[in-house]
């Protein structure tokens, strides 16, 4: 009887560590060493660069390798900045992202999938003036580590280009050789240090 008992307590102790590093954990996205940017051709010639100061974002993670996160993302599409206020107010117009209507951008992943060593494809649904659609992000996990105050820190960097007609940003001009004042691919990249809640 005894015996039974002391296999009894040492099941439900391997079972109890199990579900213990098995638990999902939250991570929280840290603003201050994140930042989302974004390039899109001028004129065929050249490039234009910016980013969005504001935005907002979590993981969630049980397997310590990440591979099945679960990322939501939100930026305030009113926060862009190219360094122009002239271009910025045109970019938060209905020629571009209308701000006012349409004031969030979100991502929500659907799947992480390592494809060697620190790459990853990170998949999910991309939202645009109530536009969605199906994108994939090329990741590089730059590791775990803690910081000088006992954080537990993880970062990212994650790349995709999208067409901005596609999500309804379909202002455009042509120069006088017929190429287009502003190019449809947009560059995204997002350099993202995300921080263990506890």
């Amino acid at each position: 009887m005894k015996t039974t008992i002391r296999i009894i307590i040492a099941i439900l102790i391997v079972i109890s560590f199990g579900s213990k590093s098995n638990a999902q954990a939250t991570w929280n996205l840290d603003p201050n060493h994140t930042n989302v940017k974004f390039t899109a051709t001028h004129m065929v010639i050249s490039e234009v660069d910016g980013h969005f100061k504001t935005f907002a974002g979590s993981m969630t993670a049980s397997k310590p390798d990440f591979t099945d996160a679960k990322i939501d993302f939100t930026v305030d599409v009113a926060s862009i900045t190219t360094d122009n206020d002239m271009r910025d107010n045109h970019l938060k117009s209905d020629d571009f992202f209308n701000a006012e209507k349409f004031p969030k951008m979100t991502f929500k992943s659907v799947s992480m999938k390592k494809i060697s060593g620190n790459k990853y494809e990170l998949t999910g649904d991309l939202t645009i003036r109530n536009i969605t659609k199906r994108v994939k992000f090329a990741v590089v996990y730059g590791g775990t580590v803690k910081d000088p105050y006992g954080n537990t820190k993880a970062g990212f960097k994650a790349t995709t280009t999208i067409d901005r007609l596609g999500f309804g940003l379909k202002w455009n001009s042509l120069i006088e050789t017929g190429g287009a004042v502003v190019g449809k691919d947009v560059v995204i990249n997002i350099n993202a240090e995300f921080t263990l809640a506890k």
